[in-house]
């Protein structure tokens, strides 16, 4: 598939948290890769999902609208978000969700 043929609504935003999540029910941690207000590019174990399987994402104790799964290459998926992150959401995500934690790089966020 080529990736590039995939139209997208807003700027993709480069992100580095390994997150929880839930596709077919079962409890997940992925690599959330980026983040935009109608989807993300995640990486997780090859096999984790299926193209069409439902997944929800929560990053920092924020939930991400309800997704599904667009495409797979290897371990890294697209999500297309059903609704949309709102950007000022999108915004405190990427400058660390808190003074505390403003540059770190890699983190793990539940």
């Amino acid at each position: 598939m080529v990736m590039q043929s995939i139209p997208r609504s807003s700027d993709r935003r480069p992100m580095r948290l390994t997150v929880k999540s839930r596709v077919r029910s079962r409890l997940v941690f992925v690599d959330l890769i980026d983040l935009s207000e109608g989807g993300c590019k995640i990486r997780g174990k090859a096999g984790f999902a299926d193209v069409g399987d439902l997944v929800t994402i929560k990053v920092a104790g924020i939930n991400a609208p309800l997704g599904s799964i667009a495409w797979i290459e290897g371990g890294i998926a697209g999500v297309a978000f059903e609704g949309a992150m709102h950007p000022a959401v999108i915004d405190h995500l990427c400058e660390g969700g808190s003074p505390a934690e403003e540059g770190l790089r890699q983190r793990r966020v539940l």
